[in-house]
């Protein structure tokens, strides 16, 4: 059940609709490393084409440093997707200000240009109001398709539908879909894997999943702050160091439902040609950094997922024999294969809370 208006329920005929995807892709050398997010926005977007909208999209993409930097430039995701689309994607040199207007005010019916980076403005990440004004101003109608980033309440996401009538595109109606069948009345048993760089974020989601799942296994950046709490140096490991308490609580209410890796890969930087190892979980040398989990606990994390479920598939959808949702990829397990055995499960690189 969906009980929020979607692009179904307007009338998007010669208007400039707003869309928020979610762009955020792999990008070496100004070639798209992996397209599944661009593609899980295709329907959305061809379904408004096919209904006489404009379209001004925008995403971030990366972690810029609240400035313009060529190396998270959204440029390249415009002609890819322009080939995806088979109608050539115009591209803005920024997300707001001259440029987006201009560009913005050009378009016709059945035209589509790309917004620069969301992120090289420091407006976005703080919600900031006048960013978010200046993005609607583009647009008619405001269409939120980018679940991956949904959890944040930025400019781009938030703030932006407090000025423009706003809906779900049909990527954000999917997954919100699956996810509340999955958590809202789980069958049993029932597996979360979390991920990301942060806890902070996802504070209520874990209380949450405590009460519900029969394990929470937790890898990627956020594995750092739990074991930060756990009294454990770590190096130059990423870690939330204002959340050590909550992280501390949650330990103490998961018990053994939450799990941590036992062995982790660290390296000297984080880069594909960084020098690495793997050790037992323990004290993190100086100038070291956590990076991803290790093969004891691809191993132990395997069997917990094998021994209460037959599959994965994309998105939050209940497998045969039990629901597993899968909340994020654990840092370079996904960019740097060769570093740690996999979990020969699918997760889904599309979904973030």
């Amino acid at each position: 059940m969906f009980d929020k208006k979607t692009i179904r329920d307007i009338d998007p005929k010669g208007k400039r609709v707003l869309v928020r995807v979610d762009f955020n892709v792999p990008i070496k050398d100004g070639k798209i490393g992996d397209d599944t997010r661009i593609r899980a926005a295709l329907p959305t977007l061809q379904y408004l084409l096919e209904h006489g909208a404009a379209l001004i999209l925008c995403s971030h993409l990366g972690r810029p440093k609240d400035a313009p930097d060529p190396q998270f430039s959204l440029r390249p995701v415009a002609g890819y997707l322009g080939k995806l689309l088979g109608k050539p994607v115009s591209f803005a040199e920024d997300c707001i200000g001259p440029k987006a207007e201009s560009a913005a005010k050009a378009l016709k019916p059945g035209e589509v240009v790309l917004l620069e980076n969301t992120r090289f403005h420091p407006g976005e990440k703080k919600n900031d109001p006048e960013m978010a004004r200046q993005l609607a101003s583009l647009a008619e109608i405001f269409v939120n398709d980018a679940f991956g980033s949904a959890h944040r309440a930025h400019a781009s996401t938030v703030g932006v539908a407090k000025f423009l009538p706003a809906v779900a595109g049909f990527l954000m109606e999917k997954e919100i879909q699956y996810l509340g069948q999955a958590i809202a009345n789980p069958e049993k048993p029932f597996i979360a894997v979390l991920g990301g760089a942060k806890i902070s974020d996802k504070i209520g989601v874990i209380k949450n999943l405590l009460t519900k799942a029969d394990a929470i296994l937790i890898g990627g950046g956020m594995a750092n702050t739990f074991f930060k709490a756990q009294g454990y140096p770590l190096g130059d490991s990423l870690v939330e160091e204002e959340v050590l308490d909550t992280a501390r609580a949650l330990l103490e209410q998961g018990k053994t439902h939450l799990r941590l890796p036992v062995d982790v890969v660290i390296a000297d930087k984080f880069e594909a040609d960084a020098k690495h190892k793997t050790m037992p979980m323990g004290q993190i040398p100086d100038g070291w950094r956590i990076l991803d989990i290790g093969p004891d606990t691809v191993e132990s994390f395997a069997k917990v997922i094998k021994g209460m479920v037959r599959w994965v598939c994309l998105s939050f959808r209940s497998s045969p024999k039990a629901p597993l949702v899968w909340q994020k990829p654990w840092l370079s397990l996904m960019r740097y294969r060769s570093w740690a055995g996999e979990i020969r499960l699918q997760p889904s690189n599309n979904l973030a809370w």
